[in-house]
């Protein structure tokens, strides 16, 4: 089913959120970080400086061509959220037959992935340096990916901040129009306040399909790699809760 965002009155829009400020329009937007800039090394500042250019993706260059971008017809996987990168990287070397697309507002991360991804030789990523929501809302085609992942996103973990939380369910219905049917909503946390409120918004979303057998959570899957803070938090005992749910229409 075409979706309206594909229909021919969309060009009457305003293409991206700058554009419509540029015209005076209020566009309310959804902060899930808190901006830690921090400092780039001089690792980081060189990998962007001299990667940027067959790695980084801009906002404002608008709507994507997946098979073009990556010059293959390959599944696509977009992480939201990759920090400093060093998991992303690692799927995205173990799976050289898939396209990677990571999200990361934070700029030593983006620095640090980059720099990470070409001591790896890994060729198959590409790297916004931007707002995920805008990104989702400007540069993503609709019915392209394969795989959405967010891990560990921030748990807001006073109540008076969980309306800060990235998964709301207007956030839910844009990944689901990004998925193609059949693809998956992959979501990992280690609060589990955040847990239930994440299963509660997706079971009620339209469209989707839990993968739990258990109508809960699922077991981490092999592609997820184990962080080291993960790890950490497990000999602790601390819980970790995946979720994934399918697109079913």
């Amino acid at each position: 089913m075409t979706e309206k965002a594909q229909q021919p009155e969309s060009k009457n829009r305003h293409k991206t959120v700058e554009q419509a400020e540029q015209e005076g329009k209020y566009i309310r937007k959804v902060r899930s970080f808190v901006k830690r800039e921090g400092r780039l090394t001089k690792g980081q500042a060189r990998a962007l400086e001299l990667h940027w250019d067959t790695m980084g993706l801009n906002h404002s260059d608008g709507m994507i061509d997946p098979a073009a971008l990556f010059a293959n017809d390959r599944p696509v996987v977009l992480e939201i959220g990759f920090g400093m990168g060093k998991s992303l990287v690692e799927m995205a070397k173990n799976a050289p037959e898939l396209n990677f697309i990571g999200i990361e507002v934070h700029r030593p991360g983006v620095g640090a992935c980059i720099s990470l991804a070409e001591e790896e030789g890994v060729t198959n990523l590409k790297v916004y340096e931007h707002d995920a929501i805008e990104i989702l809302a400007d540069c993503i085609p609709d019915g392209v990916l394969t795989t959405v992942q967010l891990f560990f996103p921030d748990p807001w973990h006073k109540k008076k901040h969980h309306k800060r939380r990235i998964v709301q369910p207007e956030f839910v219905e844009s990944i689901r129009r990004k998925l193609k049917v059949g693809g998956v909503f992959h979501m990992a946390t280690d609060w589990e306040n955040y847990a239930e409120c994440m299963l509660e918004d997706m079971s009620s979303a339209p469209g989707y399909e839990n993968l739990s057998e258990t109508s809960d959570y699922v077991p981490r899957p092999d592609s997820r790699p184990l962080t080291k803070f993960e790890n950490r938090g497990q000999r602790l005992g601390h819980g970790v809760w995946d979720l994934q749910f399918k697109r079913i229409s």
